[in-house]
């Protein structure tokens, strides 16, 4: 069974290097064979392996129609390229075990996700990781299209509107699968600037939500206004270069 891997891409913020490592990261991580499907509007820079498909169509304020909502069009009934059960991973992982697993747990769900770690308990996602049946939630696009405004007044985030839509229907993966990089791994302060973050030996995934991205914190920077530079700090961490890398 051929596993389909997907990613979305747009602007300038991930450069094509992010993608080619993604793929390069999955290769290393998986015994099936398996594909990498990337939705962009620039697939200049990827390695051949990579499919690529433009963007999903999806209206909404401009003001953020090259935001995180985005993500939203991969929720329509159809997607160019694909079909069936998919393991959509953000950019801004870093890959550090065995992913086949993410195909096999909880075999009867059509969407399992990360338990979002700064809302556990409170029913919220975090779509960092996620496997869907591509076409099984049509009604979080068809939703969202009607009254992309009034959606994107009414919820935080994307991950937020995409939970309370699916409800109860979700499961999770189990918790040391995926981790954050910031709110799991990072030593809190001040043991931040003496301490390097370490590697679980069970986590599968490394989420990297905000700054530092995954370069960021391999090479110990932390782009921050000054005052915050107080207590934002990152040590060099190896264990990234040693992952994250074509």
């Amino acid at each position: 069974m051929t596993q389909t891997f997907i990613c979305i891409r747009w602007g300038s913020m991930y450069g094509a290097d992010y993608v080619n490592k993604l793929y390069a990261m999955i290769a290393r991580n998986t015994r099936r064979p398996f594909r990498l499907v990337c939705y962009t509007n620039d697939p200049a820079g990827f390695r051949p392996e990579v499919e690529n498909y433009p963007l999903p169509p999806i209206y909404m304020p401009q003001s953020h129609m090259w935001k995180s909502w985005r993500k939203v069009s991969l929720w329509a009934r159809e997607l160019e390229g694909i079909s069936g059960r998919v393991l959509f991973l953000d950019l801004d992982v870093v890959i550090t075990g065995d992913l086949d697993p993410f195909f096999d747990h909880a075999p009867e769900a059509d969407f399992v996700v990360a338990e979002n770690w700064t809302q556990m308990g409170k029913g919220i996602g975090n779509t960092s990781v996620y496997r869907f049946d591509v076409g099984a939630y049509p009604e979080i696009y068809d939703a969202f299209m009607k009254d992309p405004a009034g959606t994107i007044a009414s919820h935080p985030n994307s991950q937020t509107y995409i939970s309370r839509t699916i409800g109860e229907r979700k499961r999770y993966w189990p918790a040391p699968w995926c981790v954050s990089f910031k709110h799991s791994l990072l030593p809190a302060w001040p043991l931040n600037f003496v301490k390097t973050p370490e590697l679980p030996v069970d986590a599968k995934v490394i989420c990297f939500t905000g700054r530092p991205n995954p370069d960021e914190a391999r090479d110990g920077r932390w782009p921050a206004p000054p005052l915050k530079r107080i207590y934002k700090h990152v040590r060099a961490t190896p264990w990234i270069a040693a992952n994250w890398r074509e």
